[in-house]
This record gives C-alpha cells, structure tokens and sequence, in this order.
C-alpha cells in the first residue's frame, strides 16, 4: 500500500546552501533562521550532491534518530545517519527532511528526524557524486545574530 502524505509534507523548503570547492572532498555550506532550519538544509545538501533533487518525489518516508555530546557531534551524527539511510536498501534519496525533535541542551543531544523521498534509482535519478563519509574537519556551526542567522560548514569525503 503506497504511504500517503499530507499537503504540507509533500511541500520543499527554499533552498538555503551551496557547495565550495575543497581540496579532494567539497563543503557543505548551509544557513538557516534557526540552527534546526540549518541543519535540516545541510542534509539536503548532502542529498542534492547525490543526485538532481528535482527528480526525487515523496513517495516514502523514514524516521532517524542522531545522538551528540555536542553540537559538532550532533550535526557529524545526523549527516551519518541520512547517508546510512542512503547506503542500506531500499537507498533512500530524500529531497525533504523534517527535524522533529531537536534537543540542543544538556549532556546528550539530540535529533529525531523524518526523511521524505523515494528510491534512488539510475535512470530515474540523475547520479551525481558518491558521498563516502561525513568528517570533522574544519567543521563550523556559526551563529550570526546580527543577520538572525546560523551557518554550518561541513567538509563530506567523496
């Protein structure tokens, strides 16, 4: 039985990053009104190097959970979890992830997240670069409260 979706599930964000050149690997660029909109868009642009996520249509969807013992781990482990989910059948490729529960204080952190996509499949989906791994190096999560804004830089293996 086909999952079915309501209007505001099936409807995308704004796109809100991009992708720097980096030596070997690229940079995750992503900003958001909130740290929770931020990271939502970092796991979109991970998706988006993927694949054209215009091809990608809501016809699933799945929930993730991502645990950190702060923000740099919170952000490592989500973006690992939505690249597992990518790796492991029935590869997932999600064009709109929903962050519902976002825990930023305290000793454990924590994310609950639903991903909306479809099967990822040649000839459906346009096949961009494969990511190998999420890594620490030279991350950033820079909060501007001049311009009420949150920023986070993160470098994928490819």
């Amino acid at each position: 039985m086909a999952e079915e979706f309501t209007e505001d599930e099936l409807t995308l964000p704004p796109c809100k990053y991009e992708y720097l050149d980096h030596t070997a690997d690229v940079q995750l660029h992503a900003w958001g009104d909130s740290l929770k909109e931020a990271f939502q868009q970092c796991g979109i642009a991970m998706f988006g190097y993927m694949t054209e996520l215009d091809s990608v249509e809501i016809k699933q969807s799945s929930e993730i959970e991502a645990i950190g013992h702060d923000l740099e781990s919170l952000l490592f482990h989500f973006l690992d979890e939505l690249l597992f989910l990518f790796s492991c059948e029935p590869f997932l490729i999600c064009s709109k992830v929903t962050i519902t529960e976002f825990v930023t204080e305290g000793e454990e952190m924590r994310i609950k997240c639903k991903c909306y996509g479809e099967e990822f499949r040649i000839g459906k989906h346009p096949q961009g670069t494969e990511v190998k791994a999420i890594t620490y190096s030279a991350m950033q999560i820079v909060n501007i409260p001049e311009k009420n804004t949150f920023e986070l830089f993160v470098i994928i293996d490819i």
